[in-house]
């Protein structure tokens, strides 16, 4: 899938468009889901004021890395998936 002295082609960029778009999309979603699980409670009910410090802490914590950790996962996986051999029936490069 190269042209013109190995510079990808518009479907590969398409490819890699669309990947960083799931990655960036999937990963809010999942850390505004966390954060809401985590901190929600805090913001809804009234609880002791440590615990509500506590429980938004942790969700204002545990969202970035969450989401940091799904968008490098999508995009390693995308990688690696994309270092496959192009040729049918072959399933590694030494086979």
């Amino acid at each position: 899938m190269t042209t013109h002295g190995g510079r990808p082609d518009q479907a590969r960029r398409d490819a890699i468009t669309v990947e960083i778009g799931y990655a960036l999309f999937s990963a809010a979603f999942a850390a505004a889901v966390v954060f809401g699980a985590v901190a929600g409670p805090a913001l809804l009910f009234d609880l002791p004021d440590t615990l509500e410090k506590v429980l938004i802490r942790v969700g204002l914590w545990i969202a970035p890395v969450l989401f940091a950790a799904r968008v490098i996962s999508v995009l390693l996986r995308f990688r690696r998936d994309a270092a496959q051999p192009s040729q049918p029936g072959r399933t590694n490069p030494d086979s």
